[in-house]
């Protein structure tokens, strides 16, 4: 099992009064995590419950004290995995932190389902959460490193999510990531918003899958889909809060060339991407390996600054003319541009970006000093 980043981060911050939150899409490992952080505490008082079992859920949705300090009893840990199956579940949490004080509390949930929305309000200062992505590079470098360059073009084409990438064969690999989008991911969706038209969100995926790295255009992406430019922001929206995709808008200060109408749209991972398009060829058969590679880049980089607990607020850069920089991170009033090429060895930053921001650090970042900014 490789280890995950955020393990000790959480074990750390478990103290009676609080809640603490694991985030993250389905099949990332939250279960898994949960159980081993229980087995690192090393206690017999940990009450580990599901959200999905109806009987947990009249308990822990019943807003009676009584009734809750019964169920709890000496233990000093509460677990709760899938917690936002359960009605008024910060409500409730916020009952146990008020009159059971010595309980430390642990929650997962995806994020799909906005768990945090539902403690947040309730549990003000008292609460502090954690994503859990599928593997990112920093853990799967930390176990194996000398193995990494090796593995490298596996990554680009099946991702990281953890039964893919522990899967021994290339077929089982591919059974998996099949598995994850049809049984998982777009189930979510579906249930976020009480949604039928599951055809629809692949066929919407399929679109983006084909324009990593390009500027969206919603009328465009509404016209090719037979929908309104409103029904596609809405799914967009749900996608980014199910851990499908994120965005990018696009940096400027007010500079008259730089283009920032329409954002940029990535996956959460290589492999659900590959999957949309059934396209699992090796690299020299492909045409879109700098979509790969710029795709792969981004999302371990946000990966790496959130285990890192980096703050960074992150754009893409482009002007009218077309010069471009896939990633630009601003963070302690500077900026960071990174430029992805697989194979490209030099490259400068465009002239109109260094004359208008000369302070900024420019990387290319390709396949022989990538894990300088990821691990």
């Amino acid at each position: 099992m490789i280890p995950r980043f955020i393990t000790i981060q959480i074990i750390n911050s478990l103290r009676p009064s609080k809640v603490i939150g694991i985030f993250g899409p389905r099949r990332s490992g939250k279960t898994i995590l949960m159980n081993l952080i229980k087995e690192k505490i090393g206690t017999d008082d940990i009450l580990m419950v599901q959200g999905e079992n109806l009987d947990i859920t009249e308990i822990l949705s019943s807003q009676r004290t009584a009734i809750l300090k019964r169920f709890i009893g000496k233990n000093k840990y509460l677990f709760i995995y899938e917690a936002q199956k359960i009605p008024k579940i910060g409500i409730n949490l916020k009952l146990i932190v008020d009159t059971i004080p010595e309980v430390s509390i642990l929650v997962s949930g995806s994020s799909s389902f906005n768990l945090r929305n539902k403690i947040g309000d309730p549990l003000v200062g008292r609460s502090r959460y954690y994503y859990l992505y599928p593997l990112s590079l920093l853990e799967i470098v930390a176990d194996d490193y000398l193995g990494q360059k090796e593995a490298l073009e596996e990554q680009l084409i099946f991702g990281f999510y953890p039964q893919v990438y522990t899967s021994e064969t290339i077929e089982q690999k591919k059974n998996e990531l099949e598995s994850i989008r049809d049984g998982y991911l777009l189930k979510d969706i579906l249930e976020l918003d009480n949604l039928k038209d599951s055809l629809f969100i692949f066929n919407l995926l399929r679109q983006i899958a084909f324009q990593i790295g390009k500027d969206i255009s919603y009328s465009e992406l509404a016209s090719n889909l037979n929908v309104n430019k409103k029904t596609v922001m809405r799914y967009l929206e749900l996608l980014e809060k199910s851990y499908v995709l994120f965005s990018h808008q696009g940096f400027s200060r007010n500079l008259r060339k730089e283009y920032t109408k329409s954002p940029r749209y990535y996956f959460w991972d290589n492999g659900i991407r590959n999957s949309l398009i059934s396209n699992y060829n090796r690299l020299t058969l492909r045409d879109d390996v700098g979509q790969l590679w710029e795709n792969f880049f981004i999302s371990e980089r946000i990966k790496y600054l959130a285990y890192k607990q980096i703050s960074s607020n992150r754009f893409f850069w482009r002007t009218y003319d077309k010069k471009e920089i896939d990633l630009i991170e601003e963070r302690e009033g500077k900026l960071y541009a990174f430029e992805c090429k697989y194979t490209k060895k030099d490259a400068g930053a465009p002239k109109d970006f260094i004359q208008s921001y000369p302070k900024s650090q420019f990387f290319l970042v390709n396949r022989d000093n990538y894990l300088d900014f990821l691990t």
